[in-house]
């Protein structure tokens, strides 16, 4: 006996639910076929995002959408050109237009023909995503500790390709680095101590430079500057993971010194008592030498002034036929309240003093307003009255506050302000004028501005005191044309660093009960947080390279954190 068919396997019964079978494609798959170079020739023509989700489709199209040259006509395209087409007379040219294309000439990559000289070890890819990562604000944020209280003078901390140096009379000198997976960052470390008796005490460092025209890339040479009017020079041997003292000056009667700047072999120091000094070491073996047998350096110059007022910084730049010493500092004036000043110090390559000139951001006579040193309390009534008494000069004198902290890099000088403002000053120094021209105000800020620091390339970085504000500024060119002065007017010249959170998907009832918690934990924070002084929140130390920001920043108990940003 037969059995008897099911009712589902019938020919006229049709199964709506079961999907239908994919219908095999009888086309033959011409794209496959191509070679590899006809392909990266149809990848350049996509955009980015179609670009990107090519690499997800085969082995191939990962390799050949990744291609080192396809990425690097389109890092060229995006960072390079528009910089080449803001340059004068580029335009003007026959054939700009068609010359500002893609090149692998060093002449036309301007800044980043350092990027090409590398040839196949650049990776371009990685180097399109980290502009692009600085251009949107978006980082990785990690926090390393280095101090349990906080000390007196202040941590000083330093940056420099990928590490950190931090320096204080308890836990000497450091080096911390940035990069890898190690739970004990500190690579390196020396004691600054050098008392011979137990009961004698060593002097507080002061001020930090790190000379970034050393050539090797496994030594860093660090200045220090002491309370006692000393310094000393130390070498970071990274493969031997240790600190070498190279030379140790004599305490002076000077005062402490307050800034000190270093570029081998020259140093610039600035002391409390105002005196500004350049010294010179040299590599020959007959010059006299100290108690360690290192040549003693040579005193170039020495200039005191009586205008100069703090923060100050000092900067050294060298070219094939001079050497230019800097200094800039805050300067008060009568009608505009606080300035700022430049003085250079240009030298041969021999070591001889060329020249020695002045330049300041405002014509007014150098005399401290009363305002910064004598405050005296008036009754609101009375501010009420002169309110609004008609034709109040006095109120309509545009002023500035004191400066919290300063940055040259010729030639940009920037300045920031503690009322949640930046001052651009564009200098122009060459062998016939020094000129600091007119301050630019940069809104954006949301509370007081603890420090600022600028860069090549006109790229800077501010912190706020409060709120864990960082922000990104691109100041190449200055502030000359009207839309960038609308852009700083509005607060849209600079882009704020928001930190992208790593776990992204859909929220749950845990996390919407954790994002409350966590909301409710915020506002306390906060709360306390404004109760408490601004500068034991955010210190105004800052600083970047070309893939992290670094700031230091000190918790409410007392304990001291670098907070390192990440664009890689």
């Amino acid at each position: 006996m037969a059995k008897r068919p099911r009712e589902d396997s019938r020919e006229e019964v049709v199964d709506i639910d079961r999907p239908a079978k994919r219908l095999r494609c009888s086309k033959t798959d011409r794209l496959s076929s191509l070679s590899d170079e006809l392909l990266v020739r149809t990848l350049s023509y996509l955009p980015i995002s179609d670009l990107v989700c090519c690499q997800r489709l085969s082995r191939r199209l990962k390799s050949l959408a990744g291609d080192s040259q396809l990425w690097k006509a389109l890092y060229f395209d995006r960072f390079v050109r528009p910089r080449a087409s803001r340059i004068p007379g580029v335009r003007d040219k026959e054939c700009s237009a068609r010359s500002l294309y893609y090149s692998s000439k060093l002449s036309k990559w301007l800044d980043d023909d350092h990027l090409v000289k590398a040839g196949r070890a650049t990776n371009w890819k990685r180097q399109y995503k980290l502009r692009h990562n600085w251009s949107r604000g978006s980082a990785n944020v990690g926090e390393t500790q280095i101090a349990e209280r906080s000390s007196t003078p202040p941590l000083l901390v330093g940056l420099h390709d990928g590490i950190v140096i931090t320096a204080d009379l308890a836990t000497g000198l450091k080096a911390w680095l940035l990069t890898g997976e190690m739970t004990d960052r500190v690579i390196a470390g020396t004691r600054l101590c050098l008392c011979k008796d137990p009961g004698e005490t060593s002097a507080a460092p002061t001020s930090l430079a790190i000379d970034s025209t050393e050539s090797l890339s496994d030594r860093v040479n660090v200045s220090l500057g002491f309370e006692d009017g000393s310094f000393a020079i130390f070498t970071l041997r990274r493969n031997e993971r240790s600190f070498i003292r190279q030379y140790t000056h004599a305490p002076s009667r000077n005062s402490i010194i307050l800034a000190i700047a270093y570029a081998s072999p020259y140093l610039l120091t600035m002391t409390g008592a105002q005196l500004l000094s350049l010294y010179h070491f040299s590599d020959d073996p007959n010059e006299k030498l100290d108690n360690h047998g290192v040549p003693l350096p040579t005193l170039l110059s020495s200039l005191r002034s009586h205008t100069a007022y703090p923060p100050i910084s000092l900067a050294i730049r060298t070219s094939s036929i001079s050497v230019i010493a800097s200094i800039a500092y805050a300067i008060p004036t009568l009608a505009r309240g606080w300035s700022v000043g430049l003085q250079e110090l240009r030298l041969s390559r021999e070591g001889i003093i060329l020249d020695s000139r002045m330049a300041s951001a405002s014509s007014s006579p150098l005399t401290p307003p009363l305002s910064s040193f004598y405050q005296p309390s008036i009754s609101p009534i009375l501010k009420m009255k002169a309110s609004l008494v008609p034709n109040n000069n006095i109120s309509r004198i545009p002023t500035s506050t004191k400066p919290t902290s300063m940055s040259y890099n010729h030639p940009y000088l920037l300045s920031a302000h503690a009322d949640n403002t930046l001052t651009l000053y564009m200098v122009t120094s060459n062998t016939e004028e020094l000129t600091v021209g007119a301050g630019n105000r940069l809104w954006g800020h949301t509370s007081s501005v603890s420090g600022a620091h600028v860069g090549d390339r006109g790229k800077a970085v501010s912190v706020s005191a409060v709120g864990n504000e960082l922000r990104v500024w691109e100041l190449e060119g200055g502030i000359a044309s009207a839309g960038s002065r609308k852009r700083a007017a509005a607060g849209e010249a600079s882009i704020q660093v928001r930190p992208e959170r790593k776990d992204i998907g859909k929220p749950t009832k845990n996390d919407v009960r954790e994002t409350s918690d966590s909301v409710n934990a915020l506002r306390s924070e906060l709360g306390s947080l404004q109760s408490n002084d601004e500068s034991a929140i955010t210190k105004g130390w800052v600083a970047f390279d070309e893939e992290k920001v670094v700031l230091l920043r000190e918790k409410t108990a007392g304990a001291q954190a670098l907070v390192v940003y990440d664009f890689s």
